[in-house]
């Protein structure tokens, strides 16, 4: 492989499990017209994405702008204060980064959301290219687009990237994007499924040596 792409939340960062406490405890009973949905349905969607699927298949009670204002008031605190980095990552990363492997980062969120987290723990360094879905005109996952258009600014062909993924809808547009997925399994995502994935590390140890396995030394 000639790229590694991660994804942010759930990957780079534990924030997952802070999310979901969050919409189910506090974003949904404010803006969803039912007690029957669940983060997991909409995770690793933009926010624009999730209202309209929440729209679709719920009915909503406030309008976009509203709702974007909920996520808005509770990412700050999330990022900044909360969420963690992922067990293992910076010793995963400087390795990467030592033996010359390109790195660049997909997520679906805002970009002012990857910059807390970028600036929080200093990882802005490591990657070629930061890509927000927000950043293109597009659709987010689980559409591809976000990974092809992650690709051509590394100017790598697909196939010749691996894409690191938590949730189904990501697991999906990686491989959508004809990427080797790594799935990557933690307590946090036990309810995703990760089966479209080429391969699926349970455990930092288990991604270290996957991305070993597939990069080389330059």
């Amino acid at each position: 492989m000639e790229a590694v792409i991660f994804d942010m939340d759930g990957v780079i960062v534990d924030s997952e499990r802070h999310w979901g406490e969050l919409e189910e405890g506090f974003i949904f009973p404010e803006a969803v017209d039912s007690d029957a949905a669940t983060a997991a349905e909409i995770a690793g969607m933009n926010v624009h994405d999730a209202y309209d699927y929440l729209a679709d298949e719920y009915g909503v009670t406030v309008d976009e702008s509203t709702f974007l204002d909920l996520y808005q008031d509770a990412a700050e605190k999330l990022y900044t204060e909360k969420a963690e980095m992922m067990d293992g990552l910076p010793d995963l990363l400087d390795t990467l980064d030592e033996r010359g492997t390109r790195l660049a980062l997909a997520s679906s969120s805002p970009p002012a959301w990857i910059q807390f987290v970028m600036d929080r723990f200093d990882l802005e360094r490591y990657f070629e290219e930061i890509v927000s879905g927000d950043e293109i005109e597009s659709e987010s996952k689980p559409a591809p687009d976000i990974y092809l258009h992650t690709a051509s600014l590394l100017d790598v062909s697909p196939s010749a990237c691996a894409a690191v993924e938590d949730s189904t809808h990501g697991t999906h547009a990686a491989k959508a994007a004809d990427m080797h997925c790594i799935g990557y399994r933690t307590v946090a995502n036990e309810d995703q499924d990760l089966s479209e994935a080429d391969e699926v590390a349970s455990g930092s140890d288990a991604l270290r040596d996957a991305l070993l396995g597939l990069t080389t030394p330059a």
